[in-house]
């Protein structure tokens, strides 16, 4: 990058604030306080995030009379949960391409349940008043290369064929550039109602609250340390106390796992955003996007995108960050190299917007797994239910997972217990210095692929075969 290039882009990136701006909010509750003491419950739920919150919200719904404890390490939705791009989608499968080549004779199912599940979080919006901007605007994965585009239509020939194209509308280049306009953008698959977009903090603090009202005793500060059979039941030890309960419900997802043979299944993967300040009347004009939408590029490393309720765009991804041994750490959550590339991709994608500054800037870890999607399971003779894996697409899903483990508690054959995606893991990762070079090897790989036309190398075309294929 020439240095005048490298200044006029960063330019807009100096009064950025390192932090994400969902959780920048004088509104952010105070935390509850830490578990000081011993407790004893029916259902323990570790983890204050979608996952420990949806699950702690439906199984007072499913039984009022169930005693239910959840643990937080910190505060609730300050991870993952509070961090994100805020786009609730309803796929359960890290979309639909990911879904059919791993469960083609599940996916019309796994369409229906994820269509469901997204009804359902929007119906518990508004059960609970939950204030979190929540829109069902849908989502628009956009082409930027003429084979992307070639890529994109022929892939909306092949859901056709199968029955999946509903709500699902491919726009060429015109068509695309009169609902967003960037002078980037070729072609355009419109998905209409598989997708929301909200503000991720809000909806934890939202699930938070829902939960305390229904009788949820919530701790936070409290971290979990450790986890063994007691009696008939469970006993987790916490920094001042302990929790005995009947069933364990683990939501902690990138954070290592109290079972830990579980552990070997996800790696952290470092992802980083931008938000701009907001845009006025004539700024959102000049970029034509009326209809509110999410926005993704087809890309191998790709880009996220969208309006906040104020008229911001978060502009993310391309980066995907492994840190050696997979460590999660507070300082990686600041990358200031990757905030001036993202800044560059930005003003290439809306160079209309040449001027706009960015106010935050900020960071955190993904719970990857081989396959990209949740996996579930359980432990202790059926005490304890966990999931993870989630990749990024974790805001809707979650639900679902909380529902999976609760049905796996209970012991039930559910709908949703009988899916190959939930009765099958996928594979481990293998240990360092594996793990870090077949990540290494495979993001040079997609980077290659970028600038070749989308064509995968011989690496790549292993990794898909092996059931490994990878992206950003």
């Amino acid at each position: 990058m020439a240095p005048s290039a490298m200044s006029r882009w960063t330019k807009s990136l100096s009064d950025a604030q390192p932090v994400a701006y969902w959780l920048d909010d004088p509104g952010r509750p105070h935390p509850e306080p830490a578990l000081t003491g011993a407790e004893t419950c029916d259902l323990l739920v570790v983890g204050g995030g979608y996952s420990g919150l949806w699950t702690a919200l439906l199984a007072k719904e499913r039984d009022p009379g169930r005693d239910v404890v959840l643990l937080e390490g910190r505060e609730a939705g300050w991870a993952a949960s509070g961090r994100n791009g805020g786009f609730c989608a309803a796929s359960l499968t890290h979309g639909l391409s990911n879904g059919l080549t791993r469960w083609p004779d599940e996916i019309h199912k796994l369409e229906e349940l994820g269509a469901r599940n997204l009804d359902e979080i929007e119906a518990a919006v508004a059960r609970h008043g939950i204030d979190c901007d929540f829109e069902r605007t849908g989502e628009i994965d956009v082409a930027t290369e003429p084979y992307q585009a070639r890529e994109l239509r022929e892939w909306y020939e092949e859901i056709e064929r199968r029955g999946l194209a509903e709500g699902i509308e491919f726009l060429d280049a015109d068509a695309v550039r009169q609902q967003v306009d960037s002078p980037t953008f070729q072609a355009g698959l419109h998905d209409r109602r598989g997708v929301a977009i909200l503000n991720p903090a809000k909806l934890v603090w939202g699930l938070k609250a829902a939960c305390v009202r229904l009788g949820v005793r919530v701790y936070e500060h409290t971290p979990a340390l450790d986890l063994k059979p007691y009696g008939a039941g469970m006993a987790v030890r916490t920094p001042y106390g302990s929790v005995r309960a009947r069933r364990v419900a683990l939501g902690t997802n990138i954070f290592p796992n109290l079972v830990k043979r579980v552990r070997a299944f996800t790696v952290p993967v470092y992802d980083y955003a931008l938000m701009t300040e907001p845009l006025t009347d004539d700024q959102l004009k000049e970029i034509g996007w009326q209809g509110r939408q999410g926005l993704g590029d087809s890309a191998n490393q790709f880009h996220y995108f969208r309006l906040s309720a104020d008229n911001r765009i978060l502009w993310g991804g391309y980066d995907a960050i492994y840190p050696y041994g997979g460590r999660v750490r507070t300082e990686y959550d600041d990358r200031p190299e990757t905030y001036a590339k993202l800044a560059e991709h930005f003003f290439t994608c809306f160079p209309q917007l040449e001027g706009v500054r960015f106010t935050h800037a900020w960071g955190g870890a993904i719970d990857t797994c081989s396959r990209f999607s949740a996996f579930f399971g359980t432990a202790h003779q059926g005490k304890v239910a966990y999931a993870a894996g989630f990749t990024g697409l974790g805001v809707g899903a979650t639900r679902f997972g909380a529902d999976v483990m609760l049905d796996l508690l209970a012991g039930e054959s559910t709908e949703r217990t009988e899916l190959e995606m939930v009765r099958r893991k996928p594979l481990p990762f293998p240990p360092e210095p594996f793990a870090w070079t077949g990540i290494a090897l495979t993001k040079w790989s997609l980077a290659r692929a970028d600038a070749h036309d989308g064509r995968r190398n011989l690496w790549l075309k292993t990794m898909d075969r092996l059931g490994l294929g990878f992206d950003s």
